[in-house]
């Protein structure tokens, strides 16, 4: 149980009275009083997305399934209600982390890569296996990378300039840059990759794993450490110690159960279009909206952002 005071924020491409009833309903449920209402975004005058923020109060509120209701509500009415601790009188985010593939980008590199070498299906069904938490990801990792053995380097530079970019992210990367957030790509995909996503979109560090590469072919092999969920959570510890950020000013957003460790140390961890267990296990979840949607997580109203 806990005692505090709340957000609650509810986004959809329209919010309906209905919708609004039912998340007002949910407050009421778990006896939360509702202090202040704002809307951050309006979609009959910006087009594109809706979005109300209640800071509510209550007294012994059970989060586990305060959470766990917001989720079904979530599902069923195909919004997005996101339940987080206020804390925004007194800490201010400084860092924000991203996972790469099926984030930043509607792809999983590593598939479109030996779909290139003629073993994409062998290969796709580890990967989503290993998204799903139903394989060890190092090991997992180790088998997809051997069956890549032989793959023409310039497959990469072709594959590179096809990355379909996730919605809502040149918006998000444009304002956290002009507000001055410290951005980080922590991805189990590669750094030739997110290298080209930090160039394009101005990552500030990008930790990922190195492809291997010997005259001019990827070679199978993996050099350490690889990027697993262990090391994703000790990178955003170690760059929020060494910028002089506490893990409370710290953002983490993922996709995959990869990124579940990351999105718990985090102040905030936000799953995105996320598998089932991810978006059961994470504090907050995105599945309806573009990756901007997390600007309005922080609060931002549309008035205050570019683009």
């Amino acid at each position: 149980m806990a005692r505090g005071d709340l957000i609650l924020t509810l986004l959809a491409s329209r919010l309906t009275a209905d919708i609004q009833g039912q998340v007002e309903a949910l407050a009421v449920q778990f006896g939360l009083q509702v202090k202040s209402t704002q809307r951050l975004a309006d979609v009959t005058q910006h087009g594109s997305i809706d979005c109300i923020e209640h800071r509510l109060m209550g007294d012994k509120v059970d989060m586990q399934a305060l959470r766990k209701a917001a989720l079904v509500l979530s599902e069923a009415l195909q919004v997005d209600v996101v339940i987080q601790e206020d804390t925004r009188d007194h800490v201010q985010p400084r860092l924000v982390c991203f996972d790469m593939d099926s984030t930043l980008i509607k792809a999983e590199v590593i598939d479109e890569l030996a779909r290139r070498h003629g073993v994409g299906e062998e290969v796709a069904e580890v990967t989503e296996r290993a998204m799903r938490g139903e394989l060890d990801f190092k090991a997992s990792f180790r088998e997809r990378m051997s069956k890549l053995a032989g793959l023409d380097e310039s497959v990469l530079a072709e594959i590179a300039e096809e990355l379909p970019l996730m919605e809502g992210v040149e918006r998000l990367m444009v304002n956290l840059k002009r507000l001055g957030y410290r951005t980080a790509i922590l991805s189990g995909g590669f750094t030739y990759f997110a290298r080209y996503l930090q160039d394009r979109l101005g990552f500030d560090e990008i930790h990922a794993n190195e492809l291997v590469i010997e005259n001019g072919r990827v070679t199978g092999e993996v050099c350490e450490p690889i990027v697993d969920a262990e090391r994703k959570a000790e990178l955003l510890e170690t760059i929020a110690l060494r910028e002089g950020f506490t893990l409370a000013q710290t953002i983490a957003v993922g996709d995959g159960a990869n990124d579940l460790k990351m999105l718990a140390k985090a102040g905030m961890g936000i799953a995105f279009r996320a598998k089932p267990l991810v978006r059961a296990q994470a504090r907050q979840a995105i599945s309806t909206q573009g990756l901007d949607g997390v600007l309005y997580l922080m609060g931002y109203r549309h008035i205050d952002l570019e683009g």
